[in-house]
């Protein structure tokens, strides 16, 4: 009796925070799972040893997600070692608050390379490489809708993000390809938690009616549904941020 082959998961941005969730949480759904990094090598393989050592499979390349020859590696790296790609999480981004007034522009042009060129990098060969089946799942962010101060820059690179996930599921057009956005909204990891006092925090955790910040399991959750059962939602942004409006 011949077996389905394994399905494969590359997680850009998979040694950290939401990433590094998303990236167990795969595996545990029987994921071969390649944990894409950009700099933090030791991260990277403390989450491949906690897949292995809970019985999956997992490899860790680096990649800067604006580099399109590195990217191209991954690909071929999640291809040789597992011999194809169906699922691309695209986690990795970074982020700068500034009040437009102040704003850096170099900090400006490092994060639109990041996030927005990067999410070019990444679905272009996730349009190219990926089997029927498949899915795409890109990173937006809950504060596009919300207008907060300080956060133009970076709102205005999730909404090209969110842009480039509504057409490139148009693009693919009987591939049998998903694509899809999550939105995060304020959830407990370094990024998030990285310069505000306590606070802010509380304040930020009560906007939701739940009631308090969201976790990385949480959004690992909805990038399993979509990565997974959810083969019904395409072109969609789904704002995981537990009810903020």
């Amino acid at each position: 009796m011949s077996t389905a082959p394994t399905r494969v998961a590359i997680v850009t941005g998979g040694s950290r925070g939401i990433g590094r969730r998303t990236v167990e949480r795969l595996a545990a759904d029987g994921f071969a799972v390649v944990v894409n990094y950009a700099g933090n090598r030791a991260e990277a393989e403390a989450a491949v040893t906690a897949v292995t050592e809970a019985g999956g499979r997992a490899i860790a390349v680096r990649a800067d997600v604006a580099d399109e020859d590195a990217v191209a590696a991954l690909f071929d790296a999640a291809e040789e070692a597992f011999g194809g790609v169906d699922v691309v999480v695209h986690a990795a981004g970074t982020m700068y608050l500034s009040p437009v007034a102040d704003l850096d522009l170099d900090a400006l042009d490092r994060m639109h390379r990041t996030n927005i060129r990067g999410t070019f990098v990444v679905d272009r060969q996730a349009a190219r490489r990926l089997r029927g089946g498949g899915a795409i799942i890109n990173f937006s962010s809950s504060v596009l809708g919300l207008a907060m101060p300080g956060y133009a820059a970076y709102a205005a690179t999730k909404g090209a993000v969110e842009a480039v996930t509504l057409v490139l599921a148009r693009e693919l057009r009987g591939r049998d390809i998903t694509v899809n956005a999550v939105a995060p909204g304020p959830t407990a990891t370094a990024l998030f938690l990285d310069g505000k006092d306590e606070e802010t925090i509380a304040r930020m955790a009560a906007q939701p009616p739940l009631e308090r910040l969201g976790t990385p399991e949480d959004i690992a959750e909805v990038v399993a549904f979509l990565a997974g059962p959810g083969r019904w939602v395409n072109g969609q942004v789904v704002r995981a941020n537990g009810g903020i409006v």
